[in-house]
């Protein structure tokens, strides 16, 4: 029996917010959830969810798992290795179309906006992924997700104890609530359309690190300070200093990206999640005021080793 939906990547953060639309809004018939764990089948099959084993890095479970699948949720994998991503990724389309997949709807990221040409190291393998999409000869739609307000905390190295938050550079951001860009994507998902297209799923107004700061100490009462500092010294303080445990090349890393933002990678915003969701989506002020009224010490995982 022909599968309408798989979802994979459905016990992770944007996974899950798509897989959650799903169980509210289409039949059980129509969609099932994957994940690269099969210990995680009875945690979807206990509330009824259809499971498939899908592991980008296992052949077997990428022939079995894609079978007679009509429109494949691919959810971008989330590790930093981008040579281990880039062959991950490649498994899994070469495998959609050995499977004979009707329409690939890709987790891109918006580094760049539209361009083709972001320089941005984290975007570069969403790049010859959508590039091999294309020369696949798959039906594909690239979703370039809007980066999380929720994530706010690894872009700045925030942690409720901060007193300081030193980056080296600033610039707009378009941070996009996670519940919203699942919700939009879902609903692009179920609508259909935007073949062989990438569209760009942000908010509606950007903000900045300095702004950023300034509604942690509206919100919280807190007295952060904020500073610029030259990437050789953001990395090396921070490499040596972080109380996640991250080391020096992470903030060598992320270095690169503050200097893609200064330069307005991540400034570039669309009206197509209002025009999906019916509604505006929630400014990144406001987004960021909710998170720290509910919680002023919240954290985000990746701000921590695991």
């Amino acid at each position: 029996m022909t599968l309408k939906y798989l979802i994979t990547g459905a016990t992770g953060g944007l996974g899950e917010q798509v897989l959650n639309y799903f169980v509210a809004h289409v039949p059980g018939s129509e969609f099932a959830a994957a994940s690269s764990n099969p210990s995680n089948r009875a945690r979807f099959e206990d509330r009824g969810i259809a499971f498939r084993h899908v592991n980008y890095d296992d052949q077997q479970s990428l022939d079995t798992g894609l079978y007679d699948v009509e429109n494949l949720l691919f959810v971008s994998t989330n590790t930093f290795d981008n040579e281990r991503r880039d062959k991950q990724h490649r498994q899994l389309v070469d495998a959609a179309k050995k499977a004979g997949v009707k329409h690939v709807w890709y987790t891109s990221l918006a580094f760049g906006g539209f361009s083709d040409d972001s320089k941005a190291a984290v975007q570069q393998v969403h790049l010859i992924t959508e590039q091999l999409l294309k020369e696949s000869g798959l039906t594909y739609t690239s979703i370039r997700e809007g980066v999380y307000t929720e994530a706010f905390p690894v872009f700045l190295n925030w942690y409720p104890d901060s007193t300081t938050v030193a980056l080296p550079a600033d610039g707009e951001i378009a941070f996009t609530r996670r519940a919203e860009l699942g919700e939009a994507t879902a609903r692009l998902m179920i609508k259909g359309g935007h073949e062989n297209e990438i569209v760009l799923l942000t908010s509606e107004e950007t903000i900045t690190a300095k702004e950023v700061v300034d509604v942690i100490n509206e919100t919280t009462g807190r007295q952060v300070k904020f500073k610029i500092v030259s990437p050789e010294e953001y990395a090396r303080e921070h490499g040596a200093n972080d109380q996640g445990g991250k080391p020096q090349a992470f903030f060598e890393m992320v270095a690169t990206w503050w200097a893609d933002i200064a330069n307005g990678e991540l400034r570039t915003t669309h009206g197509l999640m209002r025009e999906i969701l019916g509604r505006e989506p929630t400014k990144p002020r406001d987004a960021l005021k909710a998170l720290l009224t509910g919680n002023r010490d919240y954290t985000w995982h990746q701000n921590y080793v695991r």
